[in-house]
């Protein structure tokens, strides 16, 4: 099993940018993909972006194609979303999730973050 934590959110200005970390414990990070699911209120949980086990492959959501990077570095453990030019329909909780094999569905993933809060303000 691993264990996830988010970081990195909090109020920022439209147009602004923020990099979110999800940090895991254990040995075996590098055995996972790695995926970003947003969830604002009263809507279903979505995905944001995915990447590959060693990072040479990235998946995105149109909505954050061209504004959002997944990044991760396997020496440290952490996975990253930077986001820029965000606007408020990107306001949401951000979860990070850890799977055996890439998906963009939730139902893919087996261990999730708690999540973090991103608020952008117009």
């Amino acid at each position: 099993q691993v264990q996830l934590v988010e970081s990195g959110g909090g109020l920022v200005q439209a147009g602004g940018s923020v990099r979110l970390s999800c940090a895991a414990s254990g040995r075996t990070f590098s055995r996972y993909t790695m995926g970003w699911f947003r969830q604002a209120p009263g809507k279903e949980r979505e995905f944001v972006g995915a990447i590959s086990r060693s990072g040479d492959r990235t998946y995105y959501a149109d909505s954050v194609k061209g504004r959002f990077t997944i990044s991760r570095d396997n020496a440290n453990n952490t996975v990253y979303l930077q986001m820029n030019s965000l606007k408020p329909e990107d306001t949401a909780v951000y979860y990070c999730a850890a799977a055996w094999d890439v998906s963009t569905i939730v139902g893919g993933y087996n261990y999730w973050g708690q999540g973090t809060q991103v608020t952008v303000s117009s």
